[in-house]
């Protein structure tokens, strides 16, 4: 190789070095190293856990206003950390965020694919929220159960590995939630 081919190189490689990961896709992770391309299923299951799990917050946030019991403004706080885990996903890997800039109990027109009305589903837990304190616990069971569900079916199908690390903590944290709002409706006498 001649010494003004060999310049060449090192210049080109200067440049590329020069580039920000930003820059270099969505597929790049730290440094640039390539974490793999998603699949449309893992697209779909991020996007669609995003507004779950905001669904799950604002029904929270709502029905903390209404029932003045640290559990719904606590575990809203817990939502708001798992929709932040799920919006690092999308920025990461460059997708739309379905649900950036919304209010609360604001939710895009429903997909037809997923046939979820995220809007009515929210103004539907919220009405049997406001029934009595024993039916907002209920409709937090309810939620994080429909979470734990979907958060299940989605790792059937994701294969990428933060993607699964991700949904692995929201589960978790499901199912914490759930354990939490039980409890609370048989303290409270709900059961009987």
């Amino acid at each position: 190789m001649t010494k003004k081919a060999i310049g060449f190189m090192v210049v080109f490689i200067a440049l590329v070095m020069a580039v920000p990961v930003s820059a270099q896709g969505p597929a790049a992770g730290k440094n640039g190293q390539s974490q793999g391309a998603l699949t449309r299923d893992e697209i779909d299951h991020i996007t669609y856990m995003r507004e779950e799990e905001k669904l799950a917050r604002d029904v929270y946030l709502t029905l903390s206003e209404e029932w003045e019991a640290p559990i719904f403004a606590n575990i809203s706080e817990s939502e708001q950390r798992h929709m932040d885990a799920l919006e690092n996903l999308i920025i990461k890997y460059d997708l739309v965020d379905p649900v950036k800039d919304l209010g609360v109990g604001e939710f895009p027109i429903p997909d037809p694919e997923t046939d979820t009305d995220f809007a009515q589903l929210y103004a539907d837990l919220v009405k049997q929220g406001q029934e009595s304190y024993c039916d907002a616990l209920q409709v937090g069971i309810d939620i994080e159960e429909l979470d734990i569900d979907d958060i299940q079916a989605a790792l059937r199908d994701v294969k990428a590995k933060d993607v699964r690390r991700v949904l692995y903590n929201l589960l978790s944290g499901s199912e914490n939630h759930l354990d939490a709002f039980t409890s609370q409706y048989k303290s409270a006498g709900c059961d009987e």
